[in-house]
């Protein structure tokens, strides 16, 4: 089996630093070999008079730094099982 990939811990690297993908883990380009990949679609289009939707995964991706890859209360630990990367955003044109 090969290794997984795990988000940078705060001992690591500071959490205000490194890569800004969704709880830093490593960004591809690639799906294969993925279980989750974690997507972004940055757009107003969906929301009315409420404009800034569009920052909603560069802001969810920030957040992300703080979370921890394994739940103490339920001992579940995600990132020991899965394989998860960050593939950025989805290249929309809201002009059509």
């Amino acid at each position: 089996m090969s290794a997984k990939n795990q988000p940078i811990g705060g001992n690591e690297l500071a959490r205000f630093s490194g890569p800004n993908t969704f709880m830093r883990l490593p960004s591809v380009n690639d799906l294969k070999g993925l279980d989750v990949a974690v997507l972004g679609i940055p757009m107003d289009i969906g929301t009315s008079w409420r404009s800034g939707t569009r920052f909603g995964p560069k802001q969810i991706r920030a957040e992300s730094a703080m979370l921890r890859p394994y739940n103490l209360a339920t001992g579940a630990a995600p990132f020991d099982s899965l394989q998860v990367a960050d593939i950025g955003d989805l290249a929309i044109n809201t002009f059509l």
